[in-house]
């Protein structure tokens, strides 16, 4: 479907059309440009809010900065449509977050205008900060350095330090604090009331329009500058007499807050402080969704819908004739919710996402025992070891590529004190059209290593819903349960709990010279590929393994001792990975069994659906079926 830009959006091929544009034109190119967003996003969906939040502070950039050159960095990413529409990749737009199409997020091989990859947050003012001290290293005075960060983004812990290295350099830093009280869910924490106190002050309102008063004048008395700003700063420390700022405490310029949908305006400030040197900081107040209605009212749904109609603001869903088997995360947030109802001790955490997660159910069901703690990875896990030392369980609900990010805390602060903290690793595998930055490939490998470690991975709800109900028994230590994004396998999902023996995997079938070993819901893959198998009497076996760490030794001894030929298949990276653990008993046990692992390679695998990823990296039902013949035709030939 060709969806037509409006006539101005149509002429913009990158910044340097936007150069010459009057007052009259930005207006008019921001409510083309939005309008575009919400014409692609609703025929092939994508992020939406975010995006249509920030239209009037991108086309306000483009026109005041030199990019490429001036260096832009998006945090997060997931607001950066319209940049990517300025920027040249207008006519691609439509392939966004499509299997071998453009990324959902800045991507630095994408294009020169993309000066960082992101897809996690709070990382943009590190790497502001960075190019900024390289061009003052080199000598480019000229050089702009700006980092677009949500207040969302501001609750990571990341960002805080960057801020506190900035207050010290002399670096040329524009940090603009995209001020709308969301992330995906809205936001929490004290930053939140801090930046609604400074929005409603009335003090700091009077600062502003001083501010502002003087930083007018500044392009008129180009050569009285300093004297200029030294007045800035007067009426910084006059106002610092009366409330203090966190921002300036951290010796950051603060400016705002400003309406981040004033577009002239947004100009007009910008090129103001293109002329102040030194690191500082734009408040923006901007709404996610804006220009949307449905989006304004509710921000949280429409992150992401997915398509609609746009008109009516239908989100399109697949009607089923019969019941569908739930998501994972679904399973995850009713049965914590069922075991809490059992267990007083257990309780809920998860850094940001609740509505991804689904703990949002026992956040409304339990609100006492379930907590949002922000974009804070770390601290989610180092607070989960605390409620554990005073006899709680905690299950912290983290997506697999963000429990990278507290990679040092589940060592030190769980696992060498074998708290009973359960991981529960959303995400885990391919994460689909989210791409790189959002797969789930590597805990296997980072989670395996680690002492005192159980690490697992169930097949469907049921062995999910287990998993969990044996994670919380007593006794345990710290406990990993990764599951994938999407739907499970069994509509009628809700089963009665079964304490399930850890290290202990199950035989789903006998075979002939080959068996499968396989590791969470990709041994759906492998049913199908044995089923296939045997209309060509081609029998394999199938062991559904649970467990990577403990490994069932006792299942992998029978395994070797009949199988001459052995498939492991895994979603996640085979560097240390389930495949590995494998081979590493065949090793120290001496058997000599022919292995073959299947999962994710050594390189950077790029967005698509999870399905096309799997084919890619050949683990889909075909890749095992054609794996398996073709070792099976070589055995006979």
């Amino acid at each position: 479907m060709q969806i037509e830009p409006g006539k101005l959006l149509a002429q913009i091929n990158s910044p340097a059309d936007m150069k010459d544009l009057d007052a009259v034109q930005l207006v008019k190119l921001s409510e083309e440009l939005r309008q575009y967003i919400v014409d692609v996003v609703s025929v092939y969906g994508g992020h939406f809010g975010a995006s249509l939040g920030v239209v009037e502070l991108t086309v306000a950039l483009h026109h005041v900065f030199n990019t490429p050159e001036d260096q832009l960095v998006w945090d997060v990413g997931h607001q950066a449509y319209g940049h990517k529409i300025l920027t040249g990749r207008r006519e691609q737009f439509h392939t966004n977050r499509f299997y071998k199409g453009l990324s959902g997020f800045p991507k630095r091989k994408e294009s020169e205008y993309d000066s960082f990859g992101v897809g996690h947050s709070s990382t943009s003012i590190s790497a502001a900060l960075g190019m900024a001290e390289a061009s003052r290293h080199k000598n480019e005075t000229n050089k702009q350095h700006i980092a677009v960060i949500g207040d969302g983004a501001m609750t990571g812990g990341m960002a805080f330090e960057a801020m506190n290295h900035a207050g010290v350099s002399n670096s040329n830093l524009l940090i603009i604090l995209n001020d709308n009280c969301m992330s995906i869910d809205p936001n929490v924490g004290a930053l939140r009331d801090y930046l609604t106190d400074i929005t409603t002050s009335k003090t700091y309102n009077k600062m502003r329009d001083e501010v502002w008063n003087i930083l007018g004048k500044i392009s008129k008395f180009g050569p009285n500058a300093q004297e200029i700003g030294s007045k800035v700063e007067s009426s910084v420390k006059s106002f610092l007499l009366k409330q203090s700022n966190l921002f300036e405490s951290l010796n950051l310029r603060y400016f705002g807050p400003i309406d981040g949908h004033d577009v002239n305006h947004l100009v007009s400030v910008l090129n103001d402080l293109k002329d102040i040197s030194g690191p500082k900081i734009l408040h923006c107040l901007t709404k996610k969704g804006k220009g949307y209605s449905l989006a304004e009212k509710d921000q949280t749904k429409w992150h992401a819908p997915g398509t609609f109609d746009k008109f009516t603001g239908e989100i399109h869903k697949k009607v089923y004739e019969t019941p569908q088997p739930p998501k994972y995360q679904e399973v995850f947030g009713h049965t914590i919710v069922e075991l809490a109802e059992k267990n007083d001790k257990i309780m809920g955490i998860t850094p940001a996402m609740p509505s991804g997660s689904s703990l949002n159910i026992m956040m409304k069901a339990m609100p006492d025992r379930a907590y949002d703690v922000g974009i804070a990875e770390q601290h989610a896990v180092t607070f989960s070891a605390g409620l554990a030392t005073q006899g709680l369980v905690p299950f912290c609900n983290i997506y697999s590529t963000f429990m990278q990010r507290a990679y040092d805390q589940v060592i030190h602060d769980v696992a060498i004190q074998n708290l009973n903290v359960v991981f529960c690793l959303d995400r885990a595998g391919f994460a689909g059209a989210d791409g790189p930055t959002h797969h789930g490939n590597y805990d296997l490998s980072y989670f395996r290593c680690i002492p005192n470690m159980v690490v697992s991975a169930p097949m469907n709800e049921e062995e999910l819903r287990n998993l969990m109900y044996t994670a919380q028994l007593p006794d345990q230590g710290p406990f990993s349960i990764r599951y994938p994004r999407g739907n499970g396998v069994m509509p009628d999902w809700k089963t009665p709990f079964e304490e399930i023996e850890v290290g202990k995997g199950r035989k789903l079938r006998d075979g002939g010279e080959l068996a499968f070993l396989t590791l969470g819901h990709v041994g759906n893959y492998a049913t199908e590929a044995c089923e296939r198998l045997s209309k060509e009497r081609l029998n394999a076996g199938h062991f559904d393994m649970r467990f990577v760490k403990p490994l069932d030794e006792e299942m992998l001894h029978e395994v070797f001792k009949k199988y001459k030929y052995v498939i492991t298949v895994e979603d996640g990276c085979l560097q240390g990975g389930f495949g590995s653990a494998v081979l590493e008993f065949m090793a120290d046990q001496g058997y000599q069994s022919k292995v073959l692992r299947l999962g994710i390679p050594d390189e950077v695998v790029e967005h698509g659906t999870q399905l096309e990823l799997h084919q890619e990296c050949g683990f889909d039902p075909e890749g095992l079926y054609l794996s398996a013949k073709k070792l099976l035709v070589l055995q006979t030939a």
